[in-house]
């Protein structure tokens, strides 16, 4: 008896999972219900589901997933492992009354997830006529990215969150839900804004913000902990924080200040370099 219960005990052994295919080896499914152009490109590996429309100058990368019902337009380029979820519309003509119909794209990376409702609009021709996404992107559902953005790479839009037209969005920043960004505006490496703020200036690199407007709280600690950035970077940061928003010096003075710093890691020299180029202007404390 003991050794039958053995036996069973080892044919109860969990088995190994079964190693994925490469997006190359994996079979293009379109859902019979689902309108594809005959001259869009689907590389292999894509699947579409049931209700789907797919123009003609889209083009899908190997192994995306597109879900129910959404629409793909416009000159679209999407790249490799992507998932777009329900009722998403990419590439639709920008929300832009200098619009004319002028030929303008959306460019978007590799292994972003765009969940249920997103919106991501084309370019314009004022705006240099394409909207470009990085990889490794998650925009929440019913999130919308407006004409002429340029969004680095493992960014995060939380629900509802909105970029009006002309944003830049660099490496690693977090949005929060329900936020509204204004034209032009940019927001900087690793920065986090909270949810509900309206943010009608630049964000500095590394910052915490938040707020109606919102103004700088710090620095975005558990980002560069997160990201791996060196003890002394976040000491070099540390203090420019001090110096630039917690200082009686006015920002061009504390900008000269930390100017003199000849051993500033690469992060302090962004943040420098950011601020200097903002038209805008930078939140405040």
């Amino acid at each position: 008896m003991t050794v039958a219960v053995r036996r069973r005990a080892k044919s109860l052994k969990p088995m190994p999972p079964t190693p994925r295919k490469p997006a190359a080896a994996r079979r293009t499914m379109v859902h019979p219900t689902a309108l594809v152009h005959p001259k869009a490109r689907l590389a292999e590996g894509v699947v579409v589901g049931p209700y789907t429309v797919i123009d003609q100058q889209v083009t899908i990368g190997p192994g995306t997933r597109i879900g129910a019902q959404c629409v793909l337009e416009g000159r679209t380029t999407i790249g490799a492992e992507c998932e777009i979820f329900t009722g998403a519309v990419i590439g639709s003509a920008p929300q832009d009354l200098k619009y004319q119909g002028e030929q303008s794209e959306l460019v978007i990376g590799d292994r972003n997830k765009i969940r249920e409702y997103v919106t991501i609009n084309r370019g314009t021709k004022g705006g240099g006529g394409k909207t470009v996404i990085g990889s490794n992107c998650l925009f929440m559902a019913y999130s919308h990215v407006a004409h002429d953005c340029q969004v680095g790479s493992h960014v995060v839009l939380a629900n509802s969150a909105a970029l009006a037209g002309h944003i830049v969005v660099e490496d690693r920043a977090v949005i929060g839900g329900l936020v509204g960004i204004h034209q032009f505006v940019r927001i900087g490496t690793l920065a986090f804004i909270g949810g509900c703020s309206r943010v009608a200036q630049d964000v500095p690199p590394y910052a915490t913000c938040v707020g109606y407007p919102a103004k700088v709280y710090g620095l975005n600690r558990e980002g560069l902990r997160r990201a791996g950035v060196s003890a002394e970077a976040k000491r070099q940061l540390h203090r420019a924080f001090r110096v630039l928003f917690y200082s009686k010096l006015s920002m061009s003075h504390a900008l000269e200040q930390l100017a003199q710093d000849a051993g500033a890691h690469p992060e302090l020299q962004h943040l420098l370099t950011f601020i200097r180029q903002s038209k805008r202007g930078v939140c405040r404390t």
